[in-house]
């Protein structure tokens, strides 16, 4: 995957890390924090806070669509 800005490519949500942009719900939101939950059945989800505000909590093998901003 390039690290260009702009480049989009997916990424399991158990990988994704402050700074990833994630296309979600038709909008671009960046990752602020992530933290690993597990669900009633014992499944393994992330917690991914947006800078922009909301928490929303995915599966860890759900794949996300992302772009990594240059740093």
């Amino acid at each position: 995957m390039s690290e260009d800005a702009g480049t989009r490519s997916t990424r399991l949500a158990a990988l994704v890390a402050p700074g990833d942009r994630i296309g979600y719900e038709g909008v671009w939101r960046t990752v602020k924090a992530t933290a690993t939950d597990i669900g009633a059945m014992g499944g393994l989800f992330v917690r991914v806070t947006w800078e922009e505000g909301r928490t929303e909590r995915f599966r860890a093998g759900d794949e996300l669509l992302t772009e990594r901003v240059k740093a």
